[in-house]
Formats: structure tokens, sequence, C-alpha cells
């Protein structure tokens, strides 16, 4: 029998007033249904009585979890990798501009299949990529000739030795999330850049969407933020945001995924629209998009 980490305490505010928000399924892998909480106190959402380390690898054993397999096959993986390929440029831009470097040392934290930390390294960058998946770090080694090493790393890195510490959708299924938040900050470089995307459950399509929002994607997604509980986060540990990025491709491809879950007829095109209201309702509201980059910096 599996361990469960049951939380009482939140790791954002150190509140005890915890209660069930909804219940999310994992469509993805087995599914089954996992307990979403909210804190009362500052409004942080996180996933309740997960696996722990030991059991949370099952998890991710999918042929669709795309960010360690690659693979392109059908039609809503086709659409991830245009989307990521859109955005690689775009990431990269971010981090020049947030470091006001051409050139520098990075950390990229999960980084999965490496076509990040690989085009980073095209652009001049020294890169140390670490990832948990052996089968993502293979890929890696084989298509790029990048080495990546297994989280065991973590314990090697050395103080202020990196000029951007990049997290692109990964924060959010780290469990030792403040162990990890003191260590950005010991890693990070003074004058150095933080840049953490994750989903945003304030968003237009996950309101729409409520618990079959495919973002949710319990118990791989242990935490939930927003941009107020984010700024808890950054605070705590040091940092201050001083930019948040929308990312507005993230709703459409959530979008049609949450369809594709709830296997309602036309998923693709009923997706396609509400990917496309959220959108609009991002280039307005930025707080609403469905996923977002906060640029952090030492405070």
């Amino acid at each position: 029998m599996s361990e469960k980490i049951h939380i009482d305490c939140c790791p954002i505010c150190g509140g005890r007033n915890l209660h069930q928000a909804l219940t999310a399924i994992d469509h993805l892998k087995t599914q089954e249904s996992f307990e979403v909480w909210t804190c009362d106190d500052c409004g942080f959402k996180l996933t309740q009585d997960v696996p722990d380390e030991k059991e949370i690898g099952k998890y991710y054993e999918s042929p669709d979890y795309i960010s360690h397999t690659d693979t392109e096959q059908g039609l809503m993986n086709k659409l991830y990798h245009v989307a990521r390929n859109m955005m690689l440029t775009a990431k990269a831009g971010h981090v020049t501009r947030a470091t006001g470097l051409r050139q520098g040392w990075l950390l990229d934290i999960g980084s999965g299949t490496g076509y990040f930390a690989h085009l980073m390294t095209e652009w001049g960058w020294t890169v140390r990529a670490i990832e948990r998946s052996a089968e993502a770090r293979q890929f890696a080694q084989q298509h790029f000739g990048l080495k990546s090493d297994d989280v065991e790393a973590f314990n090697t890195l050395q103080d202020k030795s990196f000029d951007c510490i990049t997290l692109w959708h990964v924060l959010e299924h780290l469990q030792q999330l403040n162990i990890m938040g003191d260590k950005f900050y010991r890693w990070l470089k003074d004058e150095g850049a933080l840049l953490i995307a994750v989903p945003n459950h304030l968003s237009t399509d996950a309101r729409h969407y409520g618990a079959e929002w495919a973002a949710w994607d319990v118990p791989r997604h242990l935490w939930h933020f927003t941009p107020d509980t984010m700024k808890r986060f950054a605070e705590k540990h040091g940092f201050k945001i001083i930019k948040i990025i929308p990312m507005p491709l993230d709703g459409f491809y959530v979008s049609m995924l949450s369809e594709q879950y709830m296997k309602h007829k036309m998923s693709f095109l009923r997706g396609f629209w509400n990917g496309l209201k959220a959108w609009v309702s991002a280039w307005f509201h930025k707080e609403r998009s469905s996923s977002l980059i906060y640029v952090l910096k030492k405070q």
C-alpha cells in the first residue's frame, strides 16, 4: 500500500484552515479521484493525499505524458508540439530580457526532453539541465547531445552560481516546495532572474471547466497557483515579482484537452472556441491567462 502525503498546514502562509474545494480525476493515467483543498487564510490550493516520492513516478508512466516521451501521436500531441516550438524562442527571449545578458549560466530545472536547454546552448549560454525522468534524459542525449542530470545533482550546485534559473511548468510538481524555494535563492546570483511558469486556476478556461479543467492534472500537479499566491511564495523566499507574462496558447491546448477528457462531441472545435475566448480574455486581463510566467528577482 502506497504512502500518502496529507497536508495539515498551508505551505504558503502556514495557516491550518484547509478544506476540500473540489475533486478532480487523473484522466491521464489511472482515472483515480483526488481532492484539491484550499487554504481559507491565503487562497492557496493543493492536491491532498498524493502518493509520496517513491510512488508518484508511476503516475508519469504514460505515452501521453508528452513532456517526457515527446510523442506526436494524436492531434492533441501534435498541437502541443506546434505550440511548444512557437514558445521556445519566446522563452529564450524572456531569459535575455530578464537578465540583461546575451550569455550566462543557466539552470533549467525539469528540462524534460531538452528542447529549451538545447536552444539556450545554441544561443551561447552555459546550461545545467536537471531532469528526473531517465527516459527524457536519454532523449535529450540522443537528439541534442545534451547531458542532463538526475535530481541528485541538486546536492552539487554551488551558491550564487547561476544568472538565471528556469522552471517551465515544473514548480507545481515539486513536493519539497519551500525547501526548493530556499535553494533557488541560494543558487541564484544577486542580480540573477528566476523564471517560473505555472498554470493559473483563476484563468478564464479554469473557471469555465471547473473540476474538469485539464490543468489540475492530479496527482502530478501538487500545487495550484494564482498571481496572489505566487507573490506570497516569492516573498517568503526572498524574491519579488517584477513581471508577469501571459502564456495565451496554453488556453487553447488546455481547453481542447479538457473537452477530450469530458468526451464531448466535436471536442477539438469546442476546445478551440473556448480557448479563443480564454485568449481574448487574457489579452485584456493577463491575470486571466491559462498559464503565467513570473519573473522574480531577489529583494
